[in-house]
């Protein structure tokens, strides 16, 4: 018996929302507040789910959401620091797969958006976002062929690195300033 995607396992049980999501959409978000710093905790991430699917998860839902942030996080904090991107698998289309890509980057960008704390990004956290922002809109453009592919490939590696580099300037814990000498 083939073992399903867990991509297209997810896609069915998020179908039944009031606001079906993108599995792709929904690891975005997730991603992209835990990358901005927004900490582990298992209520706002719900919230902000909540918030996306337009009405509180149902408890399949619910848990499905749990378990996603758990890995997430045993993802940004385990020793080897790799994220897997929740998309569809590699028999699915081109088309489809590079339109996920572009829902997940489109979720991160809004869940770093509404998690990101004031006070100035590098260069490099910048460029990424900028990266993030022009993948998730040129999504369309690949095509079915090998170069596409080559293509999907190149920047689906690309996210897998992106987010660990925000999350390391990010939502590392900030170090205690110095206190001053008093000589």
């Amino acid at each position: 018996m083939p073992t399903s995607n867990p991509y297209s396992a997810f896609a069915a049980l998020l179908s039944g929302c009031a606001n079906p999501v993108s599995p792709a959409e929904l690891h975005g978000l997730l991603l992209g507040r835990s990358c901005a710093g927004s900490g582990f905790e298992v209520e706002p991430w719900l919230a902000d789910a909540a918030d996306l699917l337009g009405s509180e998860p149902q408890d399949s839902v619910r848990q499905a959401l749990i378990g996603l942030q758990e890995m997430v996080k045993g993802e940004l904090s385990g020793d080897d620091m790799t994220v897997v991107l929740l998309l569809p698998g590699d028999d699915a289309p081109l088309t489809e797969r590079a339109a996920a890509l572009g829902q997940w980057c489109q979720g991160f960008l809004a869940g770093f958006g509404l998690t990101a704390r004031d006070g100035a990004l590098s260069s490099e956290a910048m460029e990424v976002l900028q990266d993030l922002s022009a993948i998730a809109q040129v999504q369309s453009a690949l095509e079915e062929s090998e170069d596409g592919e080559s293509d999907y490939m190149e920047v689906m590696e690309y996210l897998r690195v992106a987010p660990l580099l925000l999350f390391t300037e990010c939502a590392k814990p900030a170090a205690p300033a110095p206190k001053p000498s008093l000589h």
